[in-house]
């Protein structure tokens, strides 16, 4: 594997795309100092994956990132490109079988960094497994940087060693060992923290085990007891339906039965209301029919009573006369005896009258007598109350004594112990005294306090003016600078997006893929090297045309190869006369053909001065700092003239040969007989103007960054006195903070004490007035209390006198009721004695006045019947009986049809008022049974209705444990497990009730701990297989470690033999003598580091730091070559090696470059014109533009056999 080609862009000095091969084995860069010539080294070692910034010769990693010029702006990117021929497919791994392996790095201004193999991104590591155990690396022995040859040699062993492990290849080894001993640590402490896991889980576990065991306890026993619960849920509902079927049943049945008899009921009422309604009608017929039988009895009898009174009238009248007689004379003796009797009730009436009469006046002299004994008890009770409020009075009053003798009491002692109090804090203010003797002093530290804290706020004021006069000018330097940075961003994006479409149009198409192929794809536009006047770029671009992208050949017979294969497209190839003819040749040749174009226009102007303006050639527009160059340009434009408008050209156009034009600036062109139009193509116009503007915007750029980088130092100024003034302030903040703090706290103190003393002084005042009076006041109380006392004894004795009084009227008011009482007594029984007295006469006298009104009607109907008789004698005289014997036979006749007639109605009425007397009978008996059927209808309405709540009470408690009651399945499941368990109604609820008390048992459970502990379990098993695999993974590390160990430990010690022995014949081969090895360090040889001991010929010298410069580089040089013939490595990069040598060391030293070059490909930096000569090939690096490097490749071979040639 050599290195093919090295690709530069934007890095470092290195602005521009830049590309050049290295085919020989040989590379020399050579420049003068200061060209970039070894920023190629930090390029090779930046892309290999050098991640510190001083390695690279920088502060940050941004600064490989070009920065700039005073004609570019800064790069947006840098990147870098190795390409690898790889033909003998040494390079190990998956990229071993490309041909071709490129290996590029990108580092963006936002810091993004990319690494890329054959166009694939990849990691950092992977670049350095590419080139592990081939020397080649950030800091590997195979790239020596400027001035570092001498301090490899003056390595510390440890680094040194370095070197030797990338020569015995074990680097991939130590790679591979400390990733391996990474993952080892970190397989041990995982391993730890599995285990610290595990134990703290098992712990975890074994109280969630616990848990758990509680948790499924709680589940059991919540399961059996819902079980339990739905069971007697079911039971109940079961009960409940029963027993409303039951009930339903009971009540359909005594509701019929009471429906019957409801229903006979009614019938029978119909019945009886029927025959009632009959028993009417016959009680009216049979009312009739004695009324018909009446009648004709009467009618009879009235016929007999005439017959017999027409037949007995005489005898009746006769009789009559006689019974009218003995009537008359029984009426006079019924009225002789109501006389009589009357006579004898008159003494009894009044007797009775005056027995009332009697009585009324005791009745009367009673209650006379009883409103006195009334009043006496009135006064005895209010004697009684007297003596009770009297007594309540002294009660009253003798307690409002004790309780201000007790109040008393209270204020004695505490006005006792207010004088106590007073007292001993007079004492502890006679203490304080001594406090006060600091207020003298106190009040003079506060003065010097209170000044340090107005000097600090004085300071603290000024440093907050300052801080704001810092901050508004740090803001206006802000300001200042983001206005710049603005300015510069556009001004670079300007820049950027001309020079990125320069660059797109540069590339585009199919001429830079041949101009590559043939070798040209390095060389410079004709633009690039123009300088137009300001606004005749495109005048310039429309009279060269394609010649403005015409490219230089040393001669135009090399252009000969060309035409084998021509360009794609229209290209102008043109070369510039030998550098080695006469510089006046070039001059001339350069002015004349202007010379000539000035006489000819001076004589166009002679000859047509009237008729147009003066014109001036057009190459007088353009500048080319290569003389050469200008007089190719002017003899190209040779028949070209400028005019600074269309009409100007158009009134010159006469002065015009055939072939001569005039140009525009805006590149319309003028001929003698023709006027065109410029439209250039949009890839072939505009080179000039945006070169032109390019190189304005890089001027401005360099200005606006000046500018921009003096308002950012501005800023940074402010910015930094903002912060000092900040911390002064601060500081100051701290001062006055700590001097306020200080005289506050003197402040405090101070009027504490002086508080203190005037309260003190006060308060003492205060306590001797406030003890005198705490005396008066209980010399006050104590009298208050002497004279209570004499009034609760004067309150005794009258409270014994009330007593008594008390108990004298109690008595009299019991003598006084009891008086009351008999007299009521007495007063009642008279009042009824009177009252039956008044009721005797009453009844005497009502008895007298009805024998008065008897003995009147005895003797009115004794009149009466004397007058009847008188008549009777006069009617026997005028009766007869023939006419009334007829009538009567008729009224016999009818009297007997009505018998008949009232016979059979009566029988018929009694028949019906037997009927109605049962069936009235039937109905109370009937009515007295309906009540027992409705009394047990509603009890069995009742115990349905508390069935049917209890069956829905009991479908709701289902429903609730999650029974599907309407599923028909789920309640049969429900039989099911009730007959499976056997259990019984009677028995269920105590079961619950214990199930409940189980479950209340057992307090709080974790319900989760199920979960949490198979969750636990499962991580148990995962961190156990964990726990197994980290052992397995850290035995197979181990191993691991020990066979790299092995491995290392073998081919470091061959190694450093066959280093050891090549460096010592290096060595003398290099100084011409002398003796030099390597030894290991004390310690092991995986641990040990490399020393050199190197002894140039003539000297004893016993430590390497005694050589001189050049020795040291000697010695270096042979140490590095020493392992290249051990592990040569790809290519071999030096910088300057060969500076501390003198010329028969650098011959040496070339000897050996020269002879180690046919197995490694050198590339090396050198000034020495011996080293110069052993290259196969030299690379200049130029640095013609300030800040910008360019490569310019030289090829010996090729110039020798010019040169021969040309001889």
């Amino acid at each position: 594997m050599r290195l093919h080609t090295i690709k530069l862009s934007g890095f470092k000095s290195f602005a521009e795309p830049t590309a050049f091969g290295l085919p020989g084995q040989l590379v020399g860069v050579v420049g003068p100092n200061g060209c970039g010539k070894s920023n190629i080294m930090d390029a090779v070692r930046w892309v290999l994956g050098e991640s510190k910034a001083s390695e690279l010769r920088g502060e940050t990693m941004q600064d490989v990132i070009f920065n700039g010029s005073a004609l570019r702006k800064p790069a947006s990117r840098a990147s870098v490109e190795l390409v690898f021929d790889n033909t003998s497919q040494r390079v190990p791994g998956a990229w071993g079988r490309y041909a071709e392996i490129s290996v590029r790095r990108v580092l963006t201004r936002d810091g993004a960094s990319s690494y890329h193999i054959n166009q694939q991104p990849v990691r950092r590591r992977d670049v350095h497994d590419l080139f592990l155990g081939t020397g080649l690396g950030p800091r590997a022995y195979a790239i020596i940087g400027q001035g570092t040859i001498g301090r490899i040699i003056e390595s510390r062993p440890e680094e040194l060693r370095l070197f030797l492990e990338e020569a015995a290849g074990v680097s991939k080894y130590k790679e591979r060992r400390r990733e391996t001993a990474a993952r080892l640590l970190d397989a041990r402490a995982n391993l730890s923290r599995v285990q610290d896991i595990l134990t703290e889980l098992q712990a975890h576990s074994a109280k969630l085990e616990q848990q758990a065991a509680q948790a499924q306890r709680y589940r059991d026993l919540q399961a059996r007891l819902r079980r339990r619960q739905q069971q007697l849920a079911w039971l109940k509902l079961c009960q409940a339906e029963t027993d409303g079927a039951q009930a339903q049943a009971l009540e359909q049945q005594v509701q019929l039965e009471l429906d019957a008899q409801t229903a006979a009921l009614r019938r029978l009422e119909a019945d009886t209301e029927t025959a009632r309604q009959a028993h009417y009608a016959a009680g009216e017929a049979l009312n009739q029919a004695q009324g018909d039988l009446y009648a004709a009895a009467a009618e009879v009898a009235r016929l007999e009573s005439e017959i017999r009174h027409l037949r007995d009238h005489r005898q009746r009248v006769q009789q009559r006369l006689q019974q009218l007689q003995q009537q008359r004379a029984q009426w006079e003796g019924r009225a002789s005896a109501a006389a009589e009797e009357r006579a004898r009730l008159g003494p009894q009436e009044q007797a009775a009258a005056a027995q009332a009469a009697a009585l009324a006046t005791q009745c009367q002299q009673h209650s006379a007598a009883l409103p006195a004994v009334q009043a006496a008890l009135q006064a005895a009770q209010q004697q009684l109350v007297r003596a009770r409020r009297a007594l309540a009075e002294r009660q009253q009053a003798l307690g409002l004594l004790g309780a201000q003798q007790r109040a008393h009491e209270q204020q004695r002692q505490q006005w006792q112990q207010r004088a106590q109090r007073l007292h001993s804090e007079a004492q502890a203010l006679a203490a304080q005294a001594a406090d006060e003797l600091r207020l003298a002093p106190l009040q003079a530290e506060w003065e010097q306090a209170q000044q340090r804290q107005q000097q600090a706020q004085d300071l603290l004021l000024q440093l907050q003016l300052e801080q704001a006069d810092g901050e508004r000018q740090r803001r206006q330097c802000q300001q200042q600078a983001q206005a710049q940075g603005q300015a510069l961003a556009q001004c670079q994006a300007r820049l950027d997006a001309l020079q990125a479409l320069q660059t797109q149009l540069q590339q585009a198409g199919q001429l830079p893929q041949w101009l590559a192929r043939q070798g040209l794809q390095g060389h410079a536009a004709l633009w690039q090297r123009l300088r137009p006047a300001a606004g005749w770029a495109t005048a310039v671009e429309a009279a060269l045309r394609e010649r403005v992208q015409a490219l230089e050949l040393p001669s135009l017979e090399a252009a000969l190869a060309l035409a084998d294969a021509p360009p794609p497209g229209a290209l102008v190839l043109f070369a510039l006369p030998d550098r080695a003819e006469q510089a006046d040749a070039l001059d001339q040749a350069a002015h004349v053909p202007v010379a000539a174009a000035e006489a000819i226009n001076a004589a166009k102007a002679a000859q047509y001065s009237d008729a147009a303006p003066a014109l001036q050639p057009l190459a007088q527009h353009l500048h080319c700092p290569e003389p050469a160059l200008q007089a190719l340009l002017a003899r190209w434009l040779s028949p070209c003239y400028a005019a600074a408008n269309l009409p100007e050209a158009l009134a010159a156009r006469a002065t015009l040969g055939r072939s001569e034009l005039i140009y525009t600036p805006q590149g319309h062109s003028v001929g003698a007989q023709h006027l065109g139009f410029y439209a250039a193509a949009p890839e072939q116009s505009g080179w000039l103007e945006r070169a032109q503007e390019i190189e304005q915007l890089q001027q401005q750029l360099r200005g606006l960054q000046g500018l921009a980088e003096q308002a950012r130092l501005a800023e940074a100024a402010a910015e930094a006195a903002c912060s000092q003034t900040g911390q002064r302030l601060q500081q100051a903040r701290a001062a006055a903070s700590a001097a306020q703090a200080q005289a506050h706290a003197l402040q405090v103190e101070l009027l504490r004490l002086s508080q203190q003393a005037e309260h003190r002084q006060q308060r003492a005042a205060q306590l001797a007035q406030e003890r005198a009076e705490a005396e008066q006041h209980l010399q006050q109380v104590q009298m208050q209390q002497q004279h209570v006392q004499a009034q609760q004894q004067a309150l005794q004795d009258e409270l014994q006198g009330q007593q008594q009084a008390l108990q004298q009227a109690e008595a009299e008011q019991a003598r006084a009721e009891h008086a009351l009482q008999q007299a009521s007594a007495q007063a009642r029984a008279l009042e009824r004695q009177a009252q039956e007295a008044e009721f005797a006469r009453r009844s005497l006298q009502a008895r007298a006045d009805e024998l008065q009104r008897n003995q009147a009607a005895a003797a009115q109907q004794a009149a009466e019947l004397a007058g009847q008789a008188q008549q009777a004698l006069a009617e026997l005289e005028t009766l007869a009986d023939a006419a009334a014997q007829a009538a009567l036979q008729v009224a016999l006749a009818a009297r007997h049809r009505c018998e008949q007639e009232l016979g059979a109605r009566r029988s018929a009425h009694d028949g019906l008022s037997a009927d109605l007397r049962a069936s009235d009978a039937r109905r109370m008996q009937l009515e007295h049974g309906l009540a027992p059927l409705r009394a047990r209808l509603s009890e069995l309405q009742l115990r349905l209705q508390a069935a049917q709540l209890s069956q829905q009470q009991q479908r709701q408690s289902l429903e609730e444990a999650g029974v599907e009651v309407q599923d028909g399945p789920g309640l049969q499941a429900l039989a099911r497990s009730v007959e499976a368990d056997a259990v019984q109604l009677a028995s269920l609820p105590a079961q619950v009730q214990r199930s409940q008390r189980e479950l209340e048992a057992l307090g709080d459970v974790n319900l989760a701990a199920l979960q949490e502990l198979a969750v636990a379990q499962q991580r148990l098993q995962f961190l156990g297989e964990q726990n197994h695999d980290l052992q397995q993974a850290i035995d197979t590390l181990e191993g691991a470690i020990r066979t790299i160990d092995t491995e290392t430990r073998s081919l470091l010690g061959q190694t450093f033999e066959a280093v050891n022995g090549q460096f010592g014949r290096i060595f003398p081969e290099l100084f011409g003598g002398g003796r030099a090895q390597l030894q290991w360090s004390e310690g092991e040889i995986l641990e040990a580091g490399v020393q050199v001991l190197a002894q140039p010929p003539g000297k004893k010298n016993q430590t390497i730091h005694l050589l001189s410069g050049g020795e040291k580089a000697l010695t270096a040089i042979a140490l590095v070559f020493a392992i290249f013939h051990l592990n040569p490595a790809p290519f071999c990069l030096l910088d300057e090696v060969d500076a501390p040598l003198d010329d028969a060391n650098t011959e040496r030293y070339a000897k050996l470059v020269t002879r180690m070059s046919f197995e490694t490909q050198f590339l090396f930096i050198s000034h020495n014109k011996i080293t110069m000569e052993m290259a196969q090939q030299l690379i200049g690096v130029t640095m013609q533009e300030q800040g910008v490097s360019r490569i310019v490749a030289v090829d010996l071979q090729s110039a020798q056999d010019m040169l021969e040639v040309q001889a």
